[in-house]
């Protein structure tokens, strides 16, 4: 059986492995994607996301594994840590690199669409 052409969800995986092999230091984990979704998600619908609020992520794995994973995403440029006024909270945000990681995945996303 043979397959003519390839699911457009197949070729935006090809796309986005091809994308993470151009930037090979900068390679996440599932771990780190999905705290840098929800870091970015917040940011786009204007709310603040704490550093406790994201180490509560029980789902995503323990408190000092999911403090780790936010270390690696500040230390790779993705996210920067600012404290809040008294400088007990920090708050997450992206940073330009993260943003356009997230414009680059869009256009993979658009551009595997297109040639279905």
């Amino acid at each position: 059986m043979a397959i003519t052409k390839s699911p457009s969800y197949l070729r935006f995986l090809n796309l986005i492995d091809a994308l993470d092999r151009m930037n090979p230091g900068k390679k996440l984990d599932c771990i780190e994607e999905n705290l840098l979704d929800k870091i970015v998600n917040c940011a786009h619908s204007k709310e603040s996301v704490l550093v406790g609020d994201l180490i509560a992520l029980s789902e995503l794995g323990s408190q000092a594994t999911l403090h780790g994973r936010l270390k690696n995403l500040s230390a790779m440029g993705y996210i920067k840590m600012v404290s809040n006024a008294d400088g007990r909270k920090k708050e997450v945000l992206p940073t330009k690199l993260a943003l356009k990681r997230y414009e680059d995945i869009s256009k993979c996303l658009e551009k595997a669409a297109k040639s279905a």
